[in-house]
């Protein structure tokens, strides 16, 4: 499979080194950027044409798909031009700065018969994929509880790095939107539909943003379970990122990308009650998933593999445009509780 990557920043490596990564079943030919340079940057490193603007890309026939890497407020837009083209497309996370953009997202995509994914990339983790594997599998029990933790740190230097970094128009909120999604997205993922956000924001640590660095929600979700979420980049100088799965059968903590906590009841065998001092001994590093994290390409790429599969095999992508409208939904929904002063407010999913 041919991609373009259009929008040549500070991500379009990754996705170009992710492409390169998949052993001759896809390859870069077109890196598209109005700025020259940033163009030519990509295209030199990955042996692909730099191009100027995304109609050209478009126009060529070697262009089987296109990886969206623009600002975030304009990832649809640059979707929909594509799947009118006829081309598969990968968007960078978020989806969109607006659920509500999904909607013409996923019209197009039925359209064209295109095949649309949105990175999420630590879905294919094979820590996340052991934790999931339980949850669905019922090995956890009723599920209780979650949480997802983010304490990262970005110097105002980065905030500056870009002039829609901060903004709401373009960047759609901060240390939440913009760092914490992925590990937002893991927590719905296991925990499914969510109903209900309580949460507040604010901007501590940095000057001139119109987004937040720190936010703290509780989400609500359909089975009754409870979350926690806590995402920021005021925390120096920065720590691995957390979630964690509970239920009445069993627990799950990844810690960074290795799954550092897994224990599930066998069947038949009543829960222990670890209140009493007794604690598991099942090893979580002797789990699949307990090994080194890989880079951060690597991860992209086993999302890309996924794409390029359900092309092949007529499937849908494990990441679709209803699962990332669902992740932004809660994200979108903890800053209008936070601008109502922290009022419990509904996760309105868009109709897709």
């Amino acid at each position: 499979m041919r991609f373009a990557l259009v929008g040549c920043g500070v991500i379009a490596p990754v996705h170009a080194a992710a492409i390169a990564a998949l052993d001759g079943r896809a390859r870069l030919v077109a890196a598209v950027d109005p700025h020259r340079e940033a163009a030519e940057a990509v295209a030199r490193e990955h042996g692909a044409e730099p191009l100027g603007s995304l109609e050209e890309a478009l126009a060529r026939p070697d262009v089987d798909a296109v990886a969206v890497c623009t600002p975030s407020g304009m990832h649809v837009d640059v979707a929909v031009q594509a799947l009118r083209a006829g081309k598969h497309v990968v968007i960078e996370k978020p989806l969109d700065v607006d659920p509500a953009a999904a909607v013409p997202l996923a019209a197009a995509e039925r359209e064209s018969g295109a095949v649309v994914t949105v990175i999420s990339q630590h879905r294919f983790d094979p820590a996340s994929q052991v934790v999931h594997e339980a949850v669905s599998s019922g090995r956890f029990g009723a599920l209780t509880s979650g949480l997802a933790s983010i304490a990262l740190w970005r110097s105002q230097r980065y905030y500056a790095s870009g002039e829609w970094r901060g903004t709401r128009a373009l960047d759609g909120g901060g240390a939440l939107m913009n760092q914490g999604i992925h590990q937002i997205d893991l927590l719905v993922w296991m925990l499914g539909e969510p109903v209900e956000v309580t949460a507040a924001t604010a901007t501590l640590a940095h000057e001139g943003l119109e987004v937040e660095d720190t936010g703290v929600a509780t989400v609500r979700f359909a089975s009754g379970a409870l979350a926690v979420v806590h995402g920021t980049t005021a925390a120096y100088p920065g720590s691995t990122n957390r979630v964690q799965v509970h239920g009445t059968r069993g627990s799950g903590v990844i810690d960074g990308e290795r799954l550092t906590f897994f224990h599930a009841a066998e069947p038949g065998q009543d829960a222990p009650d670890y209140g009493a001092g007794r604690h598991s001994d099942q090893s979580a590093q002797a789990l699949p998933g307990g090994g080194d994290p890989g880079t951060q390409a690597q991860a992209h790429a086993r999302q890309y593999a996924d794409l390029l599969d359900a092309v092949e095999q007529g499937r849908r992508p494990l990441v679709t445009v209803e699962e990332a409208a669902r992740t932004l939904a809660v994200v979108t929904s903890i800053y209008r509780s936070a601008r109502q002063g922290g009022r419990p407010v509904p996760v309105e999913l868009p109709a897709v």
